[in-house]
């Protein structure tokens, strides 16, 4: 009986032991939760708006054939931190170039993506890059209907919003042509990152200060 006793026992301090590890090792999240929310001037912010994360402001042209890159290596490590509580980003969408057709395709983009629910925004964000037109400079692309049919595919029905473009001026002139020397801009609490934010595990150091991981 003594014996059985002894075993039962350390079954249940092993069982204690492996809960405090969990407890531990989960993210920690206020009661508030990860959400994604619209601001005032247009951007758009993914937070647990309890916590106390570093902030990650990413500018990005929709029409940037660099920014199209970046989503491509770095997005999923972004938005699993984000997720995790780990880091508050902030996206900007601006518009940057100043000769056709590349301008009017980044307006017509972001015009868009501001008709678009915060519930379906990255998800049209994910399509955008998708469709960028190519190559850059030389073509005309993010044509309004084409936007719409991004847009359903995102699960947004806005298609008068997108039509219309209803959002074009307030984009330009809420930080559409934000003070920036190109895009993408990265600044981690503030601090402008260089090439290190091309690289999923340098860009998860940065943020976390731990060994990071590769997606």
């Amino acid at each position: 009986m003594k014996k059985r006793l002894a075993a039962v026992a350390a079954v249940c301090a092993a069982f204690v032991v492996l809960l405090t590890v969990l407890a531990f090792s989960e993210p920690s999240h206020s009661e508030q939760g990860v959400r994604l929310t619209r601001q005032p001037d247009g951007s758009m912010v993914l937070a647990d708006k309890g916590g106390d994360a570093p902030v990650l402001d990413l500018y990005e042209d929709f029409d940037c054939p660099v920014c199209k890159e970046l989503h491509a290596r770095v997005n999923a490590t972004i938005m699993r931190l984000a997720r995790a509580g780990e880091v508050k980003v902030v996206f900007h969408a601006v518009t940057v170039f100043e000769e056709e057709p590349s301008r009017s395709n980044s307006i017509r983009a972001a015009a868009a993506a501001r008709c678009v629910p915060e519930s379906n925004w990255l998800a049209f964000r994910d399509e955008l890059y998708a469709m960028q037109p190519a190559p850059h400079g030389l073509v005309s692309g993010f044509g309004v209907e084409d936007l719409v049919k991004a847009a359903r595919k995102a699960g947004a029905n806005v298609d008068q919003c997108v039509t219309s473009q209803s959002y074009a001026e307030t984009h330009l002139s809420a930080g559409g042509g934000a003070s920036i020397d190109g895009t993408p801009t990265l600044l981690l609490d503030g601090r402008m990152l260089g090439n290190e934010a091309f690289d999923p595990a340098s860009l998860e150091r940065l943020i976390t200060g731990g060994p990071g991981i590769s997606v």
